[in-house]
């Protein structure tokens, strides 16, 4: 086992500079295209997963290869124009090549093909599928920016301004076992694709991708008991998430710089606790892992003279050869309890039959208690709830008048169906009719995500909630309940809501939230705040971001003030970790973090950045800060949960072993021993298969590339 080394204190801590530093574009980058596709079997028209897709090209230095996801959907990014030739393989089907492929600059084509069974050892079958130009920057969709653009705006973008039709706040496919024999055309969607998106071809003709099911269509869930532990071998009924993949490795000759939009959330580390506690392992999509590593305080001290700390740290990766693990972390300025703004909260609670539980409805009334304790006489409450209809429990009611705010919470019973929208609407007027002027203007959604009236086409709410957003009343989503739960809904209306979405699986959760990190739950320091790594060629060969799938942005969107990004609240940190190949250690930096914010009241944003030195990589795991190996641990188990090519080489025992050695006091604290205790639960639940072992053994694994099948 690692020997410990205890350290006192944090990793180096680097102040920011007062003022902005402006970022140069890298004006001579070459422009890049993609591949998209979807990959099925010709005889049973079901998708293939964990398909070796292949693209070599003269343009091309070496060859990039991914593997399909579980809908048979790849990508390939970054590639620069030419003609290339696609090499599709998988065990038991004939390998596929499609040759001649014309990819032109900052172009998207989709080259679907369907794989015929047979010895993977057989004479290469050469085709000429259908190839889809999907667009570019200048005509159609450029479905490649649509892909990272669709996290930030929500909307898909439409040539000659057509009408936008967002994202339907009604049904989700369910990740659960569905119905093989449905005729449903969500079940057949691209994994990177939107309901009622719609794309351009050549000639302009509008093609859709598919429609997500009328709300009319889809049966009203009825009320069952909560379980306490899933039938062996089978998910929680209806659980709704969406999966975004796993971040792919990145030749910084290709691209040196790595940005997304920051995140707080921490509902998808919730969630996967209930799933373990309740003897399931958690739904592979359910698993974001920069929810898993932000749900840990690693005790970052405050820049005393600038809106953030920044604290960075490296290590060996004990699971990938050759590489650094690399610990960003950025500290927003903490607020006084007693200087925290005046607070309007209305709380939006869904009382519908789904509801009608204990830990549901029930916990729900049994947070909002806590809350009320937290509150003060700066504060007021008003509560709406919807079933079929929705209606005003508690106008405005100031927070010293704590009898009449119970007595309203003690008075919410379960009725009817989930009209979500009408609670919504009601919510808004209501804090737009009490609106307090410099102070924090909330609406709060408890719910469990289901949706089955009042929606059909989600145009009107996601521009209502962006609106709202605009005006000054932001929307947090508080989830509750194991089964019939639409993950995907709670994250996406507070990402757009310009709020946070966490998970209350039991009572500590709720008071964590709602009393221990009230001020920076509500409190918004920074807003629209973006990271951006840009790593030194000279210095960095290859990297990899760990999570934030669904909140990478361009380069050129950093610098751009239109594009949302993710909010901060008071005292709210924001980690994220880097897989990075080193090409020269014995530079002075290895790459440069830049940080982009707009303060509350919005306005143009501000540019703070700072170099990170090599002497920040320390030489083994265990010479690392405790909080740094912290979120290290936090991140694999992550990895390890949502199935990672990259998280194989680490067993459950390893990886308890690296908990072992985070070392006193920090192992010893609540949420470490909480998380030391769900590793060994996921060790006796995980039964899965390695699906690459039969192609890739884990002892042959190349830490720098993904397989090619021979």
């Amino acid at each position: 086992m690692l020997k410990s080394l205890l350290r006192s204190t944090l990793p180096l801590l680097l102040m920011m500079p007062a003022g902005p530093v402006l970022a140069q574009p890298d004006a001579g980058a070459a422009a890049t295209s993609v591949i998209v596709g979807t990959v099925t079997d010709i005889e049973t028209k079901k998708p293939l997963p964990d398909v070796v897709v292949t693209a070599t090209s003269p343009s091309l230095v070496g060859e990039q290869t991914v593997v399909t996801d579980a809908n048979g959907d790849y990508r390939i990014p970054q590639l620069p124009a030419g003609t290339y030739t696609l090499r599709f393989e998988l065990e038991a089907f004939h390998v596929y090549a499609r040759p001649e492929l014309q990819l032109l600059p900052n172009r998207t084509i989709r080259v679907n093909v369907e794989l015929l069974p047979g010895s993977l050892s057989a004479t290469t079958i050469v085709g000429a599928p259908p190839t889809t130009d999907v667009g570019s920057t200048s005509q159609g969709v450029n479905i490649d920016q649509e892909f990272v653009k669709r996290l930030a705006e929500m909307r898909p973008v439409i040539k000659n301004g057509g009408k936008r039709e967002f994202e339907s706040l009604a049904e989700l496919a369910p990740s659960g076992d569905g119905d093989p024999n449905s005729t449903n055309d969500r079940a057949r969607a691209p994994s990177w694709a939107l309901p009622y998106m719609h794309i351009f071809v050549a000639d302009g003709t509008p093609q859709p991708v598919y429609r997500a099911p009328q709300a009319s269509a889809v049966p009203t869930p009825q009320p069952a008991p909560e379980r306490t532990v899933a039938p062996k071998n089978q998910r929680f009924f209806d659980m709704y998430f969406k999966g975004y993949g796993v971040n792919p490795t990145v030749d910084t000759e290709e691209e040196r710089f790595s940005t997304f939009s920051v995140d707080t959330d921490t509902a998808s580390y919730t969630l996967a606790r209930a799933y373990l506690e309740r003897g399931a392992l958690p739904d592979e999509q359910a698993v974001r892992v920069e929810e898993f590593v932000n749900t840990f305080d690693y005790g970052y001290a405050n820049a005393p003279d600038a809106p953030f700390s920044v604290n960075v740290e490296g290590f060996p990766s004990p699971a990938r050869k050759g590489y650094q693990v690399v610990h960003i972390g950025v500290k927003a300025r903490d607020v006084r309890r007693a200087a925290r703004k005046p607070g309007h909260l209305v709380f939006v609670i869904d009382v519908s039959g789904s509801m009608a539980m204990e830990n549901r409805l029930g916990l729900v009334k049994r947070s909002l208690r806590l809350l009320v304790d937290a509150l003060d006489e700066r504060d007021w409450v008003s509560i709406v709830v919807y079933g079929t209809t929705a209606h005003q429990v508690l106008a405005p009611t100031n927070a010293t008048q704590r009898a009449t705010i119970l007595s309203a919470i003690d008075s919410v019973q379960s009725e009817g169906s989930t009209n979500a929208q009408a609670g919504m609407e009601l919510g808004y007027s209501l804090a737009a009719s009490h609106m307090l002027e410099g102070g924090i203007n909330r609406v709060i959604l408890c719910s469990d995500g289901v949706a089955n009236n009042g929606i059909t086409q989600a145009d009107g709410i996601w521009e209502r909630v962006k609106e709202q957003a605009a005006a000054g009343i932001t929307l947090s989503t508080v989830g509750f309940g194991m089964g019939n739960y639409n993950d995907a809904l709670m994250e996406r209306l507070a990402q757009v809501g310009e709020g946070n979405y966490t998970y209350v699986d039991k009572l500590e959760e709720a008071r964590r939230i709602f009393v221990q990190n009230l001020t920076g739950t509500l409190q918004v320091v920074a807003k629209d705040v973006k990271l951006q790594v840009e790593f030194d060629r000279k210095t960095v060969s290859r990297y990899r971001l760990i999570g934030y799938e669904n909140r990478l942005l361009t380069r050129q969107q950093f610098n751009d003030d239109r594009v949302d990004a993710g909010e901060v609240g008071a005292g709210h940190a924001v980690t994220a970790l880097y897989e990075v190949k080193l090409r020269d250690p014995s530079q002075t930096n290895f790459g440069t973090l830049r940080i982009r914010y707009k303060a509350p009241e919005g306005g143009s944003s501000r540019l703070i950045e700072k170099a990170m030195p090599v002497t920040l990589l320390r030489p083994a795991y265990e010479q690392a800060a405790s909080p740094t190996r912290l979120s290290y641990v936090a991140a694999a188990f992550a990895e390890k949960l949502r199935g990672s090519y990259w998280a194989r080489p680490l067993t459950y025992d390893a990886l308890a072993s690296l908990w072992e050695e985070l070392g006193t006091p920090l192992k010893a604290r609540a949420d470490v021993v909480e998380l030391g205790g769900l590793i060994r639960l996921a060790k006796k639940l995980d039964r899965r298969e390695d699906r690459f072992e039969s192609f890739a053994p884990v002892r042959t694994m190349d830490a720098d590339r993904v397989p090619t099948l021979k």
